[in-house]
């Protein structure tokens, strides 16, 4: 039964309280198969319940060209490929395209499949009842390809398990699974990563050691089990828990903005004694919600940034792709909640700044054009600016941060020629190791880092003068 407002502490809890759910699957017929990265988390868990075998089924999603988050399709292990023909068609991707991504993307899989197993081969599944368990199901582009891997392996019986998925996930995935288990189904899903207080990226060395641990053998150098460094995150990484005793607890609530007609809702934290608030565009598929704008958005937070993340579409709206990459529709809406936050109790006053993600960067440069100097600073992660196009670029006078991963060689050549045509200070900062998406260990913390820079530079404190027309 669904529970509105279930949520989870992090993934090794969602396993735990799946488990709870798969009980009659104990047995020596079992095998747990995990999808990693973040899957292997909530897959330990379960495997060490049923007392199964734990093994991993690689997964890659292939993203849409220029716009990545956006899956067209998935590839696994042993060939296997699933494509999403209505995003393919939306998007216009073209076969040569589809190819590209494809041969790029199966790259990465085999890299991954190689350290992750190593020389083992893939566990026996013929005969066995397999579970093939992530940390939750959104399209179900993946999930729907390794259920067709382990049937293929001999699987006799397939059964997909996930601590969350939207309320139709059973419609979109009965075909491939002979049983499906969920812990929560939440309405409105717009992201798995909202679910979870803590959804920070599962590394590599945290799959390796699970992995290890599951067949009571541990990587060398490892703490021995049963050591609290043996089942804990690394210290650095970030959470979602509150301020410690003693500290300023400031505002954090949700946010209704009504602008033209539709009704948007956002997460407003200001520390107490902030300096300025950062509003934040997501890119397509993201929202309020998004794990990595969460991430950067609280390390703004420990620096004394305010900040507002907000869903720039209404839930009937997420699905038209048209609207997702109309520039100057998320661009009008971001100017008009810029504007409104200005006159916001808790944040009127602040100095302002725009944090822009893939689409977003691009609606972010279009508010700076458009407000001028109430605009002090602009960040673009991962961004797509050139789609504000050369007209608004030359009009932004503010000081734009450019944050591109290495890896994200398409994204970096456009970042480079928008770059050029900034009418005010512009500056390309290039991640080493980053992907688009900023998944690899480090990298999503190190743009982080850049972000509060850039603002703390270029946004005065509060009670210094302010930007013309406040």
């Amino acid at each position: 039964m669904h529970v509105t407002g279930t949520h989870f502490t992090d993934r090794t809890e969602a396993g735990r309280r799946l488990a709870d759910r798969l009980g009659h699957l104990a047995g020596p017929g079992t095998v747990v198969v995990a999808l990693p990265r973040g899957g292997v988390p909530v897959a330990a868990e379960v495997a060490a319940a049923l007392g199964a075998p734990l093994d991993i089924c690689v997964i890659r999603k292939l993203g849409v060209p220029h716009q990545p988050e956006l899956g067209m399709g998935a590839i696994g292990e042993d060939g296997v490929r699933v494509l999403n023909e209505q995003v393919i068609r939306l998007a216009g991707v073209d076969d040569g395209q589809l190819a590209q991504v494809e041969r790029r993307e199966r790259a990465e899989l085999e890299r991954r499949a190689v350290r992750y197993r190593g020389d083992r081969p893939a566990a026996d599944l013929r005969g066995r009842t397999v579970v093939v368990v992530d940390d939750g199901v959104a399209t179900g582009s993946t999930a729907r390809a390794a259920c067709r891997i382990v049937r293929a392996r001999g699987a006799a019986r397939v059964v997909l398990a996930v601590p969350v998925a939207p309320r139709d996930w059973t419609e979109r995935l009965s075909e491939v699974a002979d049983e499906l288990v969920c812990v929560d189904t939440p309405s409105p899903f717009f992201a798995i990563g909202e679910f979870y207080a803590d959804f920070t990226q599962t590394g590599d060395e945290e799959v390796l050691r699970l992995l290890a641990e599951a067949r009571s053998e541990r990587p060398a150098g490892e703490p021995a089990a049963g050591e609290p460094a043996g089942r804990e995150p690394p210290s650095a990484k970030p959470s979602g828990r509150q301020p410690p005793d003693g500290e300023p607890p400031g505002i954090d609530r949700e946010l209704p903005l009504a602008v033209a007609g539709v009704r948007l809702t956002g997460r407003l934290t200001v520390p107490a004694g902030a300096r300025a608030a950062v509003v934040f565009a997501h890119g397509s598929g993201s929202g309020r919600r998004s794990p990595r704008n969460r991430h950067v958005a609280r390390h703004l937070n420990r620096r004394g940034l305010g900040t507002l993340l907000f869903d720039l579409l209404t839930e009937a709206e997420e699905p038209d792709r048209r609207k997702v990459f109309d520039v100057a529709l998320l661009g009008s809406r971001l100017t008009a909640v810029t504007e409104e936050l200005g006159r916001t109790e808790g944040a009127r006053g602040l100095p302002l700044g725009l944090f822009g993600a893939s689409t977003g960067a691009a609606a972010a440069l279009y508010t700076a054009a458009e407000l001028g100097p109430a605009v002090r600073a602009v960040v673009s992660r991962g961004g797509r600016p050139d789609l504000a196009g050369p007209d608004v670029l030359a009009r932004v006078d503010a000081p734009t941060l450019l944050v591109v991963g290495a890896l994200d060689t398409t994204v970096l050549d456009l970042n480079r020629r928008a770059l050029a045509r900034l009418g005010g200070v512009g500056e390309l900062v290039v991640v080493p190791r980053a992907s688009h998406l900023f998944e690899e260990p480090g990298t999503l913390d190190q743009a982080a880092e850049l972000a509060g820079d850039w603002f703390l530079r270029h946004l005065p404190p509060a009670d210094g003068p302010g930007p013309e027309g406040r």
